[in-house]
């Protein structure tokens, strides 16, 4: 070991990775008592204070101890864009230098925080810009809650975040963990205190880890469906293979049953030829027959390499006709941020990837294959 290893100071304690229960075990370890944890989420997330001294409540010693072993880190905001429709979407870098995008949308009676959970994507959803750069690796609690840490300081007191949606980068329930502790910091009373109904995880069907949730935290769900049968969903949905729709809406069934009125909005995006004909929907019909639901029509947003189009809005109201007649509570999502590249599957940030997709994909391109046709 030479002297440089041997002098290196360990690495600091990042408390936003701790939810109360966390932080709770982290004092106890300290000789505290578990009440610290609630002091210290306080000044954290409603006081927006991150210097220990300034947290009184704390004893002296307990202050010099969180200053010489803990922080609290939150990534940096690199690049902020707004759009004319007062979206907001900002670049945010960590650590190891990949960044993420986190969106904010101003609406008359909410504001909503898209989040990122991952950089760049484990899946390959073909209609999707974030699942074209690869996957780097499962963002940390700290790194999760500090998008909302981060977004909700730079609106100020005055604009306040209602509503936080797990629908960024990545797929949420591929980082199990770390996804239900920055979720439980959202909607703990001595942190950011939203409502569970404010609070929804996305995910492409991902089903142990639905079934998984439903016994540890109570969130809202959102599923991203784009197809009514399996054969078209394996094309743009691949996790499909693996966990094909019976599955899927029998996991869907089951998580509506863990609270009251609960019900899973279905999104799906709207794709020209590709999943809009009338047969699409008839059939959406019968495949969500006995699932409390509702559903969400997203105008495909196009990016840079990818021969998808939007259906026409004619074809998306008779689609939507369709399945309102069949009395499926079902709305066309207003697109946001398209402007800025910050509307739904359009994310890109900054991804080291892992996995190597892109250069597959550009593989694929260069011979003229890719995506369904």
């Amino acid at each position: 070991m030479n002297s440089a290893t041997a002098s290196a100071k360990p690495a600091l304690v990042n408390l936003l990775d701790f939810d109360r229960k966390g932080l709770q075990a982290f004092f106890v370890e300290l000789g505290e008592k578990p009440f610290r944890a609630t002091q210290l989420l306080k000044w954290i997330y409603q006081e927006g204070v991150a210097d220990f001294e300034q947290m009184t409540n704390l004893s002296k010693s307990l202050r010099q101890h969180l200053r010489e072993h803990c922080e609290v880190r939150a990534p940096d905001i690199v690049t902020e864009q707004l759009a004319s429709d007062g979206t907001c979407k900002w670049a945010m870098q960590m650590r190891c230098g990949n960044r993420v995008e986190t969106v904010y949308i101003p609406e008359d009676r909410r504001a909503t925080l898209c989040v990122s959970s991952q950089v760049g994507c484990a899946l390959a959803c073909s209609f999707c810009s974030t699942a074209q750069q690869g996957f780097n690796r499962n963002l940390s609690t700290a790194e999760i809650v500090g998008q909302l840490y981060l977004a909700q300081q730079r609106l100020g007191p005055e604009r306040r975040i209602t509503n936080v949606v797990m629908m960024g980068m990545g797929e949420p329930l591929l980082n199990f963990d770390n996804v239900v502790a920055a979720m439980n910091l959202m909607m703990d009373d001595f942190a950011y205190g939203l409502s569970k109904r404010r609070v929804t995880v996305s995910t492409s069907g991902v089903v142990p880890a639905m079934k998984r949730l439903g016994d540890v935290c109570d969130v809202s769900m959102a599923v991203s469906l784009h197809a009514p049968y399996d054969e078209l969903r394996d094309q743009l949905v691949p996790i499909n293979v693996k966990y094909p729709l019976a599955e899927l809406m029998d996991a869907c069934r089951d998580y509506a049953k863990t609270g009251p009125r609960k019900h899973i909005t279905f999104e799906y995006v709207m794709l020209d030829g590709i999943n809009d004909g009338a047969e699409h929907a008839r059939a959406l019909v019968k495949l969500l027959k006995n699932v409390p639901s509702k559903l969400n029509l997203i105008p495909f947003n196009p990016f840079p390499q990818s021969s998808y189009r939007c259906s026409s809005s004619a074809n998306i109201l008779r689609f939507r006709d369709i399945l309102q007649d069949a009395g499926l509570v079902t709305t066309i999502r207003k697109t946001r941020g398209e402007d800025i590249d910050a509307a739904c599957g359009q994310l890109v940030g900054q991804v080291q990837d892992k996995s190597r997709r892109h250069l597959k994909l550009q593989a694929m391109q260069a011979h003229g294959s890719g995506n369904v046709a």
